[in-house]
C-alpha cells in the first residue's frame, strides 16, 4: 500500500505530468462525447496537417506562405475533383456489378471445384464439398459486408454538402491561419508546458511521417496493382486494386485477407491457366515490392512499435471507430508510446540525485 501511495504522490506532485494528463483527458473527452458532431472539423485538421508537410518545403524555398498554401491547396482540390468525377463512379459501377454477380461466381466456383478431383486425385468428394461450402459462406459474407457498408455509408444530403463544401474551406483556413490558430490554443495552456510540448513534437514527427508514408504507399500499391491486373485482363481491376491498396493500412493481416477475393475472381475468370498464374504472380510481386522497398523507403523511422502492439492497437481502435480507427491506430499507439517515453524519461530525470 505504501508503494502505491508513493507512486500516486510521485505522479500527482509533478506539475508537468499533470498538465500533460489534463490535455490528454480533455482531448479524449471531446473526441468521445462530440466526436461525431465535429467529424468534419477533425477531418479538416488531419488533412491540413498532412498538407502542411508539402507546404513546408515551399516555404523553405522562400515561397510566401499564402502562395505556398494556394499552390498545395489547388493541387489538393484538383486531386479531389479527379477522385469524385472520374474514379468513384467507376469503382461504384464495378462494386455494384460484383454484388450482382456473386451468385454466378459461387456457381462457377462450385462447378470448377467439383472437377478438381480429376486434376488432384488425392482430394475426396467430402473435402471438395467442405471447400465449396467454405467458399460459398465466405463469398456470402463478403456480399453482406459490402451491402451493409454501402447502406451504412449513405449520408443525408446535408451531411454530404458539409463534407464536400465546408471541409475544403476549413482546410484552407487551417493552412492559411495556422500560426493564429495554434497561438489561440497555446493561450489556454500554462506558460510552462515543456513535457506536453515534447510529447507533441515527438508524436507530430512520428505520426506525420507514418500517415503521409501510408497514404503514398496506398496510392503506389493501388496504381501498380491496377496496371498489373489491367495487363492480365482481370475483371474488376480497379476495385480489386483499390482493395489491395487499402490492405496496407492493416499491417501483417491486410495482404493475407485481400488475397482471397483476388484469387477467387482470378480462378473463376481464368481457371488454372497461364492468365491465372500471371495474375497471382503479378499480385505477389507487388506485395514483395511493397514489403521490401516501399515500406522501408516510406516508413523507415516513422514508428517503432512491436508487431503485437500494432495488431492490438488495430483491434482496439478499429473496434471503437471502424475504418478510421484502423487507419489511425498506429499513430494513436505512437501517441501512447510518446507519452510513456516522456513520462519514463522525466521520472528518471527527477529521481536522479543532484551532484554537489
Amino acid at each position: 500500500m505504501n508503494i502505491l501511495r508513493q507512486w500516486v504522490h510521485s505522479v500527482f506532485s509533478d506539475t508537468q505530468l499533470i498538465i500533460l494528463l489534463l490535455i490528454l483527458s480533455i482531448g479524449t473527452a471531446v473526441v468521445l462525447t462530440v466526436g461525431n458532431l465535429l467529424a468534419p472539423v477533425f477531418a479538416s485538421v488531419v488533412i491540413a496537417f498532412l498538407l502542411e508537410g508539402l507546404i513546408r518545403p515551399l516555404v523553405r524555398y522562400r515561397f510566401p506562405r499564402l502562395l505556398a498554401v494556394s499552390i498545395i491547396f489547388g493541387l489538393f482540390m484538383l486531386f479531389l475533383a479527379v477522385l469524385l468525377l472520374a474514379l468513384i463512379p467507376v469503382i461504384s459501377s464495378q462494386l455494384a456489378e460484383l454484388i450482382d454477380n456473386i451468385p454466378w461466381i459461387v456457381t462457377q466456383a462450385q462447378e470448377a471445384l467439383h472437377h478438381l478431383p480429376q486434376k488432384v486425385p488425392s482430394l475426396t468428394d467430402t473435402q471438395i464439398q467442405n471447400i465449396v461450402d467454405a467458399i460459398t459462406n465466405q463469398l456470402s459474407l463478403y456480399g453482406q459486408q459490402i451491402l451493409v457498408f454501402s447502406l451504412s455509408s449513405v449520408r443525408p444530403i446535408f451531411s454530404f454538402i458539409v463534407y464536400l463544401v465546408l471541409m475544403p474551406i476549413m482546410v484552407f483556413f487551417f493552412l492559411k491561419d495556422k500560426d493564429i490558430i495554434v497561438g489561440w490554443f497555446n493561450a489556454f495552456l500554462p506558460s510552462d508546458h515543456t513535457l506536453a510540448h515534447q510529447v507533441w513534437q515527438d508524436f507530430k514527427s512520428k505520426a506525420g511521417n507514418y500517415v503521409r508514408g501510408r497514404i503514398w504507399e496506398i496510392f503506389i500499391v493501388w496504381a501498380a496493382t491496377y496496371i498489373c491486373f489491367l495487363a492480365t485482363g482481370l475483371d474488376y481491376a480497379l476495385l480489386l486494386s483499390l482493395l489491395v491498396g487499402l490492405s496496407v493500412i492493416i499491417p501483417y493481416i491486410g495482404a493475407v485477407v485481400v488475397t482471397v477475393p483476388v484469387a477467387i475472381i482470378a480462378y473463376i475468370q481464368f481457371g488454372f491457366s497461364n492468365e491465372f498464374s500471371w495474375s497471382l504472380l503479378a499480385y505477389i510481386g507487388v506485395q514483395l515490392l511493397d514489403a521490401n522497398i516501399l515500406v522501408p523507403l516510406l516508413l523507415s523511422g516513422a514508428v517503432s512499435l512491436h508487431p503485437v502492439a500494432s495488431i492490438t492497437a488495430i483491434l482496439i481502435f478499429g473496434g471503437i471507430w471502424g475504418f478510421w480507427g484502423v487507419f489511425f491506430a498506429i499513430p494513436l499507439a505512437s501517441l501512447a508510446q510518446s507519452v510513456l517515453k516522456a513520462w519514463r524519461k522525466r521520472r528518471l530525470d527527477t529521481s536522479r540525485p543532484v551532484l554537489p
